[in-house]
């Protein structure tokens, strides 16, 4: 081969290299850039698009405005209708509330605090519900935060011993005996600080709450999203629905923070917060708390703060031998700006580039 020849293909080969590792090490909408051509990604983040929306304000028109606003109209800040890209004054409102409940400066624009924490995966279940907000807003000052569903529905006083079933697990690969392991020790957390008990059921008919792992829309009117997004929801007190959504990355054993996937979901952490919502807690504005709406990945978060105790027990009462709520701390793998996805598609983008360039090297050399 000519010297010409070779340099012509050193220079194609670090061109490529060059595009691959620059763009891989750029956050994109998508999880993995570049993994098959055409291919949709199995790990994206349904709501990474909102990040091309940082800065916007009232009185812009962008591209993807109507998705946030269809966001915002799922947990209840803005209701149902045929939404456009313009930024008008309802969702200057909406985000102005959403700010709020979630301890951000109220501005009513799309600042980056307030896109970054929109992408964090987070329950299905809406903030405000028929017009009232299960949350209060962070700003005020003081503990009690915690909120209930409208009417402050309850499991009835003579119902303290209450069952549950797995009704739907074959979505997922998680060994049974793990996933049991699992929800007792969720449900036992709440049993711990109330006057409750829960016992796993093997009639599904007469189980009090059904547990269960469903994909996309399944029957209830609250379709999941795939990975991310959505985790789970619940519904309130006496329903005893609890659905999971199958495409997650579930961690039922170990550590979650040593995942090696960077979407891996601690299943008790989401367990016990939705267990709270068929308890008839609303979510929180405490960030500590189990009750808070949205959770990153490889975080484990499953200790009771004391606005889920105090929640808790004036609904329920105090159980006596309870010794009071553990300080609580999430641990976190990452705190990026992209929802708990750490950088994935870096790791990959950048393998390729430097294929690329170790080859161009060895052509040089030849």
């Amino acid at each position: 081969m000519s010297s010409s020849s070779n340099l012509f293909l050193l220079l194609s080969l670090a061109s490529f290299a060059a595009f691959f590792f620059f763009f891989s090490s750029t956050p994109s909408a998508s999880a993995f850039p570049f993994p098959f051509p055409g291919a949709p990604s199995p790990f994206t983040n349904p709501w990474l698009p909102f990040q091309n929306l940082s800065g916007c304000h009232r009185g812009d028109n962008r591209t993807g405005l109507a998705d946030l606003k269809d966001y915002l109209s799922r947990f209840g800040y803005l209701p149902t209708a045929n939404f456009t890209d313009a930024f008008d004054e309802a969702l200057e409102e909406a985000l102005k509330t959403y700010q709020q409940n979630f301890g951000l400066n109220a501005t009513g624009s799309l600042d980056d605090s307030t896109v970054s924490q929109l992408i964090i995966p987070r329950c299905g279940v809406a903030d405000i519900i028929n017009g009232t907000s299960s949350m209060r807003s962070a700003k005020l000052p003081g503990r009690n935060l915690y909120a209930y569903f409208p009417g402050s529905p309850t499991w009835p006083s003579w119902k303290r011993d209450l069952t549950y079933a797995l009704v739907s697990t074959s979505a997922v690969s998680i060994d049974t005996s793990a996933l049991r392991t699992v929800f007792a020790r969720a449900f036992g957390r709440w049993a711990a600080a109330t006057t409750l008990t829960f016992t796993e059921s093997d009639s599904v008919s007469d189980a009090d709450i059904q547990i269960g792992f469903y994909s996309g829309d399944h029957g209830d009117g609250e379709p999941f999203d795939g990975v991310l997004g959505t985790l789970a929801h619940a519904f309130s007190p006496t329903d005893g629905r609890f659905h999971l959504d199958a495409a997650e990355q579930w961690v039922a054993d170990g550590d979650v923070t040593q995942a090696s996937s960077n979407v891996a979901v601690d299943l008790e952490s989401v367990a016990v917060h939705e267990i709270g919502h068929l308890l008839g807690l609303g979510h929180s504005s405490v960030e500590e708390a189990i009750m808070y709406p949205t959770i990153k990945t490889k975080t484990k978060k499953v200790e009771l703060a004391s606005d889920d105790v105090e929640g808790i027990q004036n609904l329920y009462g105090s159980n006596p031998n309870y010794t009071g709520a553990v300080p609580t701390t999430s641990s976190r793998e990452s705190d990026s700006s992209d929802g708990g996805l750490g950088m994935m598609g870096v790791g990959w983008g950048r393998v390729v580039g430097l294929c690329l360039a170790g080859a161009a090297v060895g052509f040089l050399v030849l």
